[in-house]
């Protein structure tokens, strides 16, 4: 019979190649900028958030945090390579009020870590204490983050349609949703359960909105495909709590 232990890494070696697949979910946008030299009307905020986010997951799954998390760590930490990766390219082909504007939000954010950092290792001396508190502002940006489909969900209510919803991508995160709240379930970590849970519900209902819309979503549109936002969860999207949020072309 397969241990806990043993389940637990199996679930999280399959939430981080789902959440991988998120990560990457904006690429065809990125590719788009990079074609084009220029950012358009896009706007770099779904990804700063997400570099927040995942900061704050690998900080939290570090041993001196909450130890036994790797898994948190490695789906996180790639996480930070590509959100840093997609915001070098939107800073090099910005004009200059958005690339001061990232840059000011980068400050900020930086700050906000270092006195989480210092905060929690000096004021915290026990796994218990630092889990607790790095886990509460996980918790809480990552549910900031699975709240943000609520607008693409009223739009596809008010429009019935769901031209806007791509259908892969809300079962992606769906099944992200429901992986990483498997594996907290199964040694139970509620921090890491409570905005994966949201996830997996939010994911749910966009599948349901979708399949409900479906045939009232028009075949072909008149006017030119746009570039819709969707901020996912990332990827708890966020992978494992640590969620990404997706810009999707469509």
């Amino acid at each position: 019979m397969i241990s806990p232990d043993a389940a637990r890494n199996v679930v999280g070696i399959i939430g981080n190649v789902i959440s991988f697949g998120l990560f990457l979910s904006p690429v065809p946008t990125f590719w788009r900028i990079l074609k084009k030299k220029d950012v358009e009307e896009f706007k770099a905020d779904p990804y700063l958030a997400t570099l927040l986010n995942c900061m704050l997951w690998v900080f939290y799954g570090l041993p001196i945090v909450h130890p036994n998390s790797i898994l948190v760590v490695t789906i996180n930490g790639i996480g930070l390579v590509v959100e840093a990766i997609y915001l070098i390219i939107f800073f090099l082909y910005s004009p200059n009020k958005k690339r001061l504007r990232m840059m000011a939000v980068l400050g900020v954010e930086a700050v906000f870590m270092v006195a989480v950092i210092l905060g929690v290792l000096l004021g915290a001396h026990t796994h218990k204490k630092r889990s607790m508190i790095v886990g509460i502002l996980c918790v809480f940006f990552g549910s900031l983050m699975y709240f943000s489909p609520l607008t693409i969900m009223g739009k596809v209510v008010k429009t019935k349609s769901v031209e806007y919803m791509p259908f892969f991508l809300s079962l992606v995160s769906f099944l992200n949703g429901v992986c990483w709240t498997a594996y907290a379930l199964i040694r139970f970590d509620i921090y890491v359960t409570i905005p994966n849970g949201l996830g997996a519900f939010f994911g749910a209902i966009q599948l349901i909105l979708y399949f409900c819309y479906y045939g009232s979503t028009p075949k072909e549109s008149k006017q030119p495909p746009k570039d819709v936002e969707m901020p996912p969860h990332v990827v708890s999207g966020n992978t494992d709590g640590g969620n990404v949020s997706i810009t999707v072309e469509r």
